[in-house]
């Protein structure tokens, strides 16, 4: 026979452990794939994952120094190798590409 203690502690355990699964499983759920240069909308937009490899003839908007990190629209940390872009849902972007549609990070 279980006492009521015994039960409530597997019970604890048992709840725990679903939450501990749970949380890991949603975390990797939430991570987003790198975007990558073959994708359709990136090739639309022209994006580069390394802003030095940009083809300076056939994206002329393209500076020296513009990189997603320091575009407006990178929703990554500072030091963040990679972030969201609101272009392209659900992929994240490198910190040091480039896209077409790079617009300066107000200082």
């Amino acid at each position: 026979m279980i006492n009521k203690a015994t039960a409530g502690r597997r019970v604890f355990l048992l709840q725990t452990v679903t939450m501990g699964l749970g949380a890991a499983m949603a975390t990797q759920a939430s991570a987003q794939a790198i975007l990558a240069e073959s994708d359709s909308q990136a090739v639309a937009l022209g994006y580069k994952a390394d802003a030095t490899k940009v083809d300076k003839t056939k994206q002329t908007k393209y500076a020296a120094g513009q990189a997603c990190v320091n575009c407006a629209l990178f929703q990554g940390a500072p030091n963040a190798a990679a972030g969201g872009c609101p272009l392209f849902a659900g992929k994240q972007v490198t910190a040091k590409g480039w896209c077409s549609a790079y617009a300066k990070k107000a200082s």
